[in-house]
């Protein structure tokens, strides 16, 4: 039978074209139709709506948006979700709570399907090149058929014990992208209130031992103004709350991720909730120019 892959939009895409491209029989679907034109000409069967994709497909691989749009897509909650998921494999390539995935698991389980949570770390690039890295839980037949249909799109895959240890192990990940990226914003801002020239900065950090491939297309989009997306404000706004969540939950300590998600979200309401996560310096901006708020001067 086909693979399927439900949710084609920033990561997905990129990522069901290596699968396609590889060799994979995909049935693909996405809510905006015109997302899908790539994928059909790249030889993908495109299904005119998510029943018909679990209808063909063994294994159907989902990138959504977030837990309310995964749940309509497996009509959760409804009595078409059970003959839905019987007999078949959700790979659920996205981000969301642990909780959520947890519970998941347990229906989709109790309807007689399967389910392996499989977060990818990476943005737009890495999926174009086929160079993300996944972690998976889930029961260990289900991941042994899974994983290697993860090659076209992974450079390697992890297994990191029951779910949520995969979603888990994606948020601390995070932890570092996200206070990394940040940092890296708040360099440029400072440079730029000292008059410094960004380029020359840029020079200077991809010289130095701190360097890596996030630092560099990052700081090229801060020299550049060039926000093109490759993870969004907005999304990396939905990790900041997830993450702090987490935390909270174990009683671990998140005060870096607290005052990204405080950025992240004024650049949101700046407008640039759809631009790449480096945007985030238009709140580090705006924020030096009204000056800091109190609870900033109480802060040593």
């Amino acid at each position: 039978m086909d693979v399927g892959f439900l949710g084609l939009g920033v990561m997905g895409r990129p990522m069901a074209l290596n699968l396609v491209r590889a060799g994979t029989p995909l049935v693909v679907w996405n809510r905006t139709p015109a997302r899908c034109e790539p994928l059909a000409a790249a030889g993908a069967h495109v299904a005119p709506g998510p029943a018909e994709v679990f209808r063909r497909a063994e294994v159907v691989l989902a990138m959504m948006a977030d837990e309310a749009a995964l749940d309509a897509v497996l009509a959760r909650g409804t009595a078409a979700f059970g003959p839905r998921v019987r007999g078949r494999t959700l790979v659920h390539l996205g981000t969301v709570s642990a909780a959520y995935s947890r519970a998941l698991e347990a229906d989709i389980e109790a309807a007689g399907g399967a389910y392996v949570e499989a977060p990818v770390s990476g943005s737009r690039e890495p999926a174009e090149a086929g160079e993300l890295v996944a972690m998976l839980p889930g029961r260990d037949p289900a991941v042994a058929r899974v994983r290697p249909l993860l090659a076209p799109m992974c450079r390697e895959s992890f297994v990191c014990g029951p779910v949520p240890g995969a979603l888990l192990m994606k948020l601390a990940v995070n932890v570092f992208l996200i206070t990394m990226v940040t940092g890296l914003a708040e360099a440029f801002a400072f440079a730029a209130h000292h008059g410094l020239d960004p380029r020359l900065l840029a020079e200077v950090l991809d010289a130095g031992p701190m360097a890596s491939a996030v630092s560099r297309a990052k700081a090229a989009k801060l020299v550049t103004g060039d926000f093109t997306v490759a993870a969004a404000i907005a999304d990396v706004l939905k990790n900041t709350r997830l993450i702090a969540e987490a935390a909270r939950d174990a009683g671990a300590a998140s005060p870096l991720i607290d005052v990204c998600r405080a950025l992240y979200g004024e650049s949101v309401a700046l407008g640039h909730g759809g631009a790449d996560m480096a945007a985030v310096v238009a709140a580090l901006r705006a924020r030096g120019r009204r000056g800091p708020t109190t609870s900033e001067r109480r802060s040593p």
